[in-house]
């Protein structure tokens, strides 16, 4: 067993808004139900600019601290009552970064071992870092709340964004039909997932619904974006239609669904960090992501920059300032 006296590196912010401060601190006791982690990458998301910024409360996750919800590395230890790891092993998963769990941007960390899963064999640490947070919301969302399978329509609001280009790629995996909204720069990429490009700035929702249902609305709705998007997307669903959203926390008008007999879903993500249930729930989706990543049918799209702990600032600043081309990631080992 690694003893918890030892120290590592890790990148810690003190206030909101703060910089970036590299410290050694102690490395992480393992407990009961967990495997210490060595960190090889840490996925960035705009979530974790939020909380930088203290302007995501409902993350519970207090300042100073360290950040970073995702990570891909390799087990060092395991406590005696874990059976499904062994030291060696590559994982990933989304691990901490809320509620006061250490997260990410740390050579290590002592996470619940029911949040993880063996990372994809034919994917990078790098690669699979930027996978579980956007992964765990698309199928929580798709497959668990909309329960989507072969021969739907899908549209997926944002889908050439972190969530929305895995909803497009686990919706076609299933059989669905994908159609997603984007700005006309993102259409190239759209396509080359195998999904129907709609440029929504360009394009009512009216005429869009026309010509690629006949006016009938989408089987199922993926909303990303949250606010107008949202309103949309009730707009865009057929009778009978689901819509879910990762970001549904406004006020808005049923109307348009209810009208329709459609249904909504609201996905929170963090909800198994921050009270505990259906954590194994996370390590399961991964594992089922892994299979479709290792057959081909999901691949991440990451930012071609490399970050370090050196410049885990200007990985952030590629978040909030948005030119971000790809998941941002943070190579830690």
């Amino acid at each position: 067993m690694t003893n918890p006296a030892q120290g590592m590196k890790a990148a810690i912010v003190e206030t909101n808004g703060g910089p970036f401060r590299l410290a050694e601190v102690a490395r992480p006791a393992i407990n009961a139900g967990e495997v210490l982690v060595r960190i090889h990458a840490s996925g960035v998301n705009p979530l974790d600019a939020k909380i930088r910024a203290g302007t995501a409360a409902h993350t519970r996750h207090p300042l100073p601290a360290v950040l970073g919800l995702d990570l891909a590395g390799v087990v060092e230890a395991v406590a005696a009552d874990v059976t499904a790891f062994r030291p060696g092993d590559e994982v990933y998963g989304m691990t901490g970064g809320v509620g006061g769990i250490q997260g990410t941007l740390a050579e290590y960390a002592s996470v619940d071992a029911s949040l993880l899963a063996i990372k994809p064999a034919n994917l990078t640490m790098r690669e699979a870092a930027a996978l579980p947070l956007v992964t765990i919301t698309a199928w929580e969302g798709l497959v668990d709340r909309a329960k989507v399978r072969s021969g739907q329509t899908l549209l997926v609001q944002g889908g050439a964004g972190g969530v929305g280009h895995v909803v497009v790629q686990i919706g076609l995996a299933l059989g669905a039909t994908v159609f997603a909204t984007d700005r006309a720069a993102k259409a190239d990429f759209i396509r080359s997932m195998g999904a129907t490009p709609i440029d929504y700035t360009s394009e009512s929702i009216d005429d869009y619904v026309g010509r690629h249902t006949g006016g009938a609305g989408f089987d199922l709705v993926y909303d990303t974006g949250g606010g107008a998007v949202l309103d949309a997307s009730f707009q865009a669903v057929r009778r009978f239609g689901h819509v879910v959203s990762c970001l549904g926390w406004g006020t808005h008008a049923l109307a348009p669904l209810s009208f329709k007999a459609g249904t909504y879903s609201g996905v929170f993500t963090l909800a198994p960090l921050l009270d505990g249930i259906g954590r194994a729930h996370h390590g399961e989706i991964l594992k089922a992501a892994a299979a479709l990543v290792e057959a081909g049918k999901l691949v991440p799209r990451l930012d071609p920059r490399v970050f370090s702990f050196d410049t885990v600032t200007e990985a952030h600043a590629a978040i909030s300032d948005r030119t971000a081309a790809g998941k941002i990631v943070v190579s830690i080992a």
